[in-house]
């Protein structure tokens, strides 16, 4: 929090201008890039961006595999959600669903040698498409700032219980 924010305003009005201002330029410069770097994960490796997300928790998971449940957790996607994704995975064959043996209707997630190929493929050209098009673009006390700002945004977000 800054002096320009005391906690006395905080809840208690609405935005002013420049900072309506401020909020739109954040929110539609978050979404361009997203978009661009989404477009370009897209056409590098046909994977989505929701692919991709699941790809990497499963690679970083002990033994390549997760509980779906824990999955949706880490993510932070709800889990119906979820399966509707793994479907369209498992059809792709980058993924593979089993019964949980520990938990009655529970079940687990697999990388396949497929999905960890397509993962391993894209992850060059997706970490060059966030270096061009968002680390390039700030200078490295932006970069820091960048940090900070989402730091404290997912800070607040969290203890609000919404994020």
């Amino acid at each position: 929090m800054t002096s320009a924010t005391p906690d006395r305003r905080r809840g208690r009005q609405l935005p002013t201008a420049d900072e309506l201002r401020i909020w739109r330029d954040f929110i539609e410069t978050t979404e361009a890039l997203s978009s661009q770097v989404s477009t370009r994960l897209q056409a590098d490796s046909a994977l989505s961006p929701g692919d991709y997300v699941v790809l990497l928790a499963l690679s970083e998971a002990q033994d390549r595999q997760m509980r779906s449940s824990a999955l949706a957790a880490h993510i932070g996607w709800e889990r119906s959600r979820l399966s509707h994704h793994l479907a369209r995975m498992e059809r792709r064959g980058l993924i593979r669903r089993q019964e949980c043996p520990t938990v009655p209707r529970g079940s687990e997630v697999l990388l396949t040698p497929a999905g960890a190929d397509a993962f391993r493929n894209s992850t060059f050209p997706h970490l060059r498409a966030i270096r061009e098009l968002f680390v390039d673009a700030l200078t490295p006390d932006q970069l820091r700032a960048a940090g900070e700002i989402a730091a404290a945004l997912r800070a607040h977000l969290g203890a609000r219980g919404e994020g």
